[in-house]
């Protein structure tokens, strides 16, 4: 509970405004806690008709291990280009900490506790791979391997497979897929641990 006090005190009192950012939500926690650590945040803002991912890393500091604090309520295609951004940065800066991860921060809803998503190996792609065979997670939340419509046993089963071998699994994302949604995939994923994956937003 700690932290989910320390990032409302922030979010509330940050650049002199109230601003608030609605965190996913999962019955699994992948990682309970995170020493060292500064936030990012990515706010959702609307502008008219237009809804715009506003980032905030006034906080961050590289050397340390970075939260990504993001509304739920942001489509990937918003969200995604601010992180690669934002993990780019972090790669190339010259106070870097080579054993500083980025984590995506979310509620555990059964354990009534914040939790963490470690990222910091991922390397986004935003475009349709060249390569035909593809795990698809869709914007209603379906799932398609290669093509071939299944559901999470079905995916659990062939990713588990597939896990220790070198071949790479390539994941891809609807773009207009909620934040929300698209973590409670990636925790998905994670949970299986697959080692070698590539992930593509389109």
């Amino acid at each position: 509970m700690k932290y989910f006090s320390l990032v409302i005190f922030l979010i509330l009192f940050s650049c002199g405004e109230k601003k608030d950012v609605l965190l996913p939500k999962s019955n699994l926690t992948i990682v309970s806690d995170v020493k060292d650590h500064s936030p990012i945040y990515i706010f959702f803002k609307t502008q008219g008709k237009d809804t715009l991912a506003e980032v905030n890393r006034n906080n961050a500091i590289s050397s340390t291990n970075e939260i990504f604090n993001i509304d739920k309520r942001l489509p990937l295609r918003l969200v995604i280009p601010e992180v690669m951004k934002l993990q780019e940065k972090k790669r190339n800066s010259a106070h870097k900490n080579e054993a500083a991860e980025n984590y995506y921060s979310y509620a555990d809803s059964i354990g009534k506790n914040m939790a963490f998503l470690p990222f910091t190996k991922v390397h986004y792609k935003m475009g349709k791979p060249l390569s035909s065979f593809i795990v698809f997670f869709s914007k209603k939340n379906q799932i398609f391997v290669d093509g071939t419509p299944g559901n999470r046993e079905e995916l659990k089963h062939f990713l588990n497979s597939f896990k220790d071998k070198t071949n790479i699994i390539r994941f891809g994302f609807d773009e207009n897929m909620s934040y929300a949604t698209y973590i409670q995939n990636e925790i998905f994923i994670q949970s299986i641990k697959i080692q070698n994956k590539e992930e593509f937003i389109y």
